[in-house]
Order: structure tokens, then C-alpha cells, then sequence
């Protein structure tokens, strides 16, 4: 969704149309309602937050996939 809103950002800058117009609107409420946020630029931080978070448990798991204090079999 993020890279959908990015997409049609740059696409409307370089040439605003009512379809580049009409996405940003529409890619923008369901961003809203995805996130809860109240504005756009809310949702937009938002959807990064969690992003950024997946982003860290993913590193964490695979830093340590039994979630504890074991260490690591690998040689």
C-alpha cells in the first residue's frame, strides 16, 4: 500500500491527472482505515511504524529463532 501511495505520488508530480488524482485519494483512505489515522500523513507514519517493527522482529527472530537467551548452533 505504501509503495502503491509512492508510486502515484511521483506519478502526480511529474504529471497531475484526474487518475493519478483519483488514486492518491483513494490509496490514501484505505491507508487510513488500514492504520486507523485520522489524516494521511498520520497513516503514512503509521504504516511505516509497522513496517519499521516487522522489519525489527524479523532481524530479532533471526538472530535468535527460539526467541530466548540460547545460543546459536551454527558453527
Amino acid at each position: 500500500m505504501l509503495t502503491r501511495y509512492a508510486t502515484l505520488r511521483i506519478a502526480h508530480a511529474e504529471r497531475a491527472t484526474e487518475r493519478t488524482a483519483r488514486g492518491l485519494e483513494e490509496v490514501g483512505r484505505a491507508l487510513c482505515a488500514l492504520t486507523g489515522a485520522a489524516d494521511l500523513d498520520a497513516a503514512v507514519a503509521e504504516a511505516d511504524a509497522v513496517l519499521a517493527a516487522d522489519r525489527a522482529r524479523r532481524g530479532a527472530a533471526r538472530r535468535d529463532p527460539g526467541g530466548g537467551d540460547a545460543l546459536s548452533l551454527a558453527v
